[in-house]
């Protein structure tokens, strides 16, 4: 057992202190004494009952600052060892955040479902490194490669379309990912890049992206996400939202190029199944097992201390007023 703030039982001090300072009031307030001839009388009587409960309530609320202290120094217990299989994969999720995206041929528009689905995937990961990248008009790290779920669930959740400027920067985008972890030392590292578009801003083409993913030996596999033909897409007028359908444009070659560039592999979602099945492929692609970590596992000890201060004071009510019968 060990303490996560040990620094706090330094607080046991204050229970000694409150001992002396009980011993040494007892001692001024004594019982006054009588000098008489004889002691016959009162040899058989022994000490009174209440003379020594008395001191029953001071002990047991002693006892409970005591295991206070001890509760919120946070004992834990690191003797268990949970052994896991490690897949050693770090993974980017380079998604574009360009307006179109809230085209609604997905349900209820590409972006949220993306992100929805994204988070599933995430979840399934519990021991990759994942990260986040989102493109537009340019491309900015919306969440470094970590293994704390909750912030990278909570990062994406908060990903939409007004982060940046307009457009679609594919290369930016993927040079981003890629420059996230290029320093990485996992034995397989992959971009998802997400995109419903024609790259048409930013200073770095997508070939010459994928030619430095490449070098690294970043595998990319890129998804293609809009429906075949038309997709109904919120245009803004004067009378408010109007939805119009507008024609779905993606360049399918250049992803099909950057994927084999790379060694990874294009796929095409048409609807929120087909986009969650990619992810499943993907998912299920990247499950070579690379070695096993050994970690302890912690076990939190502050709860039983924390009941025995509260028996001990619930003890210690219940016998002041109804064993010594003294109310508060």
């Amino acid at each position: 057992m060990f303490f996560e703030y040990p620094r706090l039982l330094w607080l046991e001090l204050l229970p000694f202190l409150l001992i002396l300072h009980y011993v040494y009031l007892e001692w001024r307030q004594r019982a006054p004494h009588l000098r008489v001839s004889t002691i016959v009388p009162w040899q058989k009587s022994g000490k009174s009952v209440y003379g020594v409960l008395r001191h029953i309530p001071f002990l047991l609320r002693t006892l409970a600052l005591v295991m206070i202290i001890i509760a919120i120094a946070r004992p834990r217990s690191a003797g268990e060892i949970e052994r896991v299989d490690s897949e050693g994969i770090d993974i980017m999720l380079a998604m574009d955040v360009s307006t179109s995206m809230l085209a609604r041929d997905f349900t209820p528009d590409r972006l949220s479902a993306a992100k929805d689905i994204a988070i599933e995937f995430i979840a399934q990961r519990p021991y990759d490194r994942i990260g986040i990248v989102v493109f537009a008009g340019e491309s900015f790290t919306q969440c470094p490669m970590t293994t704390d779920r909750s912030t990278l669930i909570n990062l994406m959740k908060e990903v939409q379309t007004d982060l940046i400027e307009d457009g679609t920067a594919i290369g930016n985008g993927l040079a981003t990912a890629v420059a996230r972890m290029k320093d990485s030392d996992a034995r397989s590292r992959v971009v998802i890049l997400l995109t419903d578009g024609v790259n048409n801003a930013g200073e770095i083409t997508p070939q010459m992206a994928a030619q430095i993913a490449k070098t690294y030996g970043v595998r990319v596999y890129t998804i293609g996400v809009g429906a075949r033909g038309m997709a109904p897409y919120p245009v803004m007028t004067p009378w408010g939202v109007d939805i119009q359908k507008v024609q779905v444009e993606i360049d399918e070659d250049l992803l099909k190029e950057i994927a084999e560039t790379t060694g990874g592999q294009y796929f095409r979602a048409t609807d929120n199944t087909k986009l969650m099945e990619i992810y499943s492929e993907i998912n299920k692609m990247e499950k070579v097992k690379t070695t096993v970590d050994s970690f302890p596992v912690y076990r939190e000890l502050f709860g039983k201390y924390a009941l025995v201060a509260l028996a001990a004071l619930l003890l210690e009510f219940i016998f002041r007023v109804f064993v010594l019968r003294r109310l508060p």
